[in-house]
């Protein structure tokens, strides 16, 4: 394990993927490697292909591969485009979303107002634009999205206009002033009560309409159960309910059941495709909490392919 970084709900990944000897398993998030390299070392001859987009997951992918000759592929890409690799017949794939604590803890990528940065928030600073440009020129109906659909902001109508009134006047540049100008929009009586900081739910809005999130997991998850073969087991942390609900819905989809309370499809038109390997979602223990505060929030689900 790489210093710094702890691989959330780690036995519990391993005890539903269960590397076998010779098996092939897809790993959709790097990061740190905390997770493949758990897979390798879990039977003889497991081969892992994983994906990032982050490009500082290049040096400790060369790290891991060093140490596996033969046995790790780390592909440059987002988990998003999962569908135009060409490998597949995996015994296991897993996804843990949100961000790593490679990319929280570097000011410079500005995904956190804990220290002051270039408020950027690209996964991929190669592609797309930084979250300071977006908001310079996003419409303000992007912006509802992501304070209010994305960051489940309550006063997101504050918020949004208050970004709007910082244009041009260089708040919006770097991460502190940004999170200032977010705070200055919550009624202060909102901001004395709140058990997290009043910029939080705003930051994760913003990061994932940057970085289109959501859009990537729905496109990877069938990508990835496509990839799997019979008997393959695909394995989704999730940090939040709106990575958690695509996630969700996905996998009863695939075992034959109701995908939400609104879903009125007959029985007889829905195809089981995968068995639930967790009738509700497995959490961290207290142990695991106390020991990485990060994972609080974790979320893992899992199915089997038929």
């Amino acid at each position: 394990m790489i210093p710094g970084h702890q691989p959330v709900l780690l036995r519990e990944v391993l005890g539903l993927l269960a590397p076998g000897a010779g098996g092939k398993y897809l790993d959709c998030t790097f990061g740190g490697g905390g997770h493949s390299r758990a897979i390798l070392e879990a039977a003889r001859d497991v081969r892992v292909v994983a994906l990032d987009r982050d490009p500082g997951a290049a040096s400790r992918g060369e790290t891991l591969a060093a140490e596996f000759p033969c046995r790790l592929t780390l592909i440059d890409s987002d988990f998003g485009k999962l569908g135009s690799i060409a490998d597949s017949d995996f015994d296991g794939a897993l996804f843990d979303f949100g961000l790593s604590s490679f990319q929280l803890d570097d000011p410079d990528r500005g995904f956190s107002f804990r220290d002051d940065g270039r408020a950027d928030m690209r996964m991929d600073r190669r592609a797309g634009v930084p979250a300071a440009r977006w908001l310079e020129t996003a419409t303000e109906e992007m912006l509802v999205r992501a304070i209010r659909d994305f960051g489940e902001e309550t006063h997101w109508r504050r918020v949004v206009r208050a970004l709007v009134a910082a244009r041009g006047s260089g708040s919006l540049e770097r991460t502190a002033s940004l999170a200032g100008v977010i705070c200055g929009a919550i009624p202060a009586r909102d901001r004395r009560a709140s058990r997290i900081h009043p910029a939080t739910r705003s930051f994760q809005g913003i990061r994932i309409a940057v970085n289109d999130e959501l859009g990537a997991i729905e496109r990877a998850l069938p990508a990835a159960f496509a990839k799997l073969r019979p008997n393959g087991v695909l394995c989704a942390i999730s940090f939040h309910s709106l990575e958690d609900r695509p996630v969700k819905h996905f996998f009863r989809r695939m075992c034959g059941q109701p995908e939400s309370s609104d879903d009125a499809t007959p029985q007889d038109l829905r195809i089981r495709l995968a068995e639930p390997l967790t009738r509700r979602p497995v959490t961290p223990s207290d142990a695991e909490t106390a020991d990485n505060p990060r994972s609080r929030s974790a979320k893992l689900r899992a199915i089997r392919k038929l």
